[in-house]
């Protein structure tokens, strides 16, 4: 049972041996604003109106020392939202339900702000392994603390967004295999349900893309 229920997640289509879910990943070109190609319309004032916004707040997170680096995280943002909405769709496989994708990110941002961070500003990442104040005889104990949280945190980020996406989809997928075995009355209740767990995972993709875009910002932020 449990072997059936989670080979949902499982990238199982395949072509001369070779897997074709994960091309979904790239289907997010497609909902591209049309202003790379076509003239401007109220899709892409939307998405330009969502990008200014975004580099506002992140241009704050940051700061003015690294100009145009909130592009990355913008990209990020779009990049997850995307992949989050289309594995809300039938038949199409939602590659940030795996942790081959979202540790791979992860991993990607977290050792690029550490090596950044640790060749251009060691006295600053070294001050950062001890909090002001804290007593003499406890400092051997918050660097091991502080340096135990900071590696653990790409695993955390990958394993946030990854949790998120397979509980929701578990959850719609448990609850629409017993559609066989209710009444019909029972049936309209379920059928409830499901819409508003489909309405509830739409703003668990929005939340789960921006918390980890926000959290990706701060991380940045801690190495200049």
């Amino acid at each position: 049972m449990m072997a059936n229920l989670f080979s949902i997640f499982d990238p199982s289509t395949n072509f001369f041996n070779l897997s074709l879910n994960w091309l979904s990943t790239f289907l997010g070109l497609m909902f591209m604003p049309y202003t790379f190609w076509l003239i401007p319309n109220r899709y892409s004032y939307l998405w330009n109106f969502i990008a200014n916004k975004l580099h506002s707040e992140f241009k704050i997170l940051i700061g003015n020392k690294f100009q145009g680096s909130t592009l990355i995280f913008i990209s990020l943002f779009f990049f997850i939202l995307f992949n989050n909405f289309l594995g809300l769709f039938p038949y199409i496989f939602t590659s940030t339900s795996h942790l081959n994708l979202t540790l791979s990110i992860s991993l990607t941002f977290w050792l690029s702000f550490m090596i950044f961070g640790w060749l251009n500003n060691t006295k600053h990442m070294l001050a950062h392994l001890i909090p002001q104040g804290t007593p003499s005889i406890l400092m051997p104990f918050m660097v091991l603390i502080e340096t135990i949280s900071n590696i653990i945190r790409p695993g955390t980020l990958a394993v946030r967004l990854t949790a998120n996406m397979i509980a929701g989809h578990l959850l719609i997928t448990l609850l629409s295999n017993m559609g066989n075995n209710i009444s019909i009355y029972f049936i309209i209740l379920l059928i409830t349900l499901q819409i508003l767990l489909l309405v509830l995972e739409s703003a668990v993709a929005i939340i789960q893309s921006y918390v980890i875009t926000v959290l990706s910002t701060l991380y940045s932020s801690e190495v200049n």
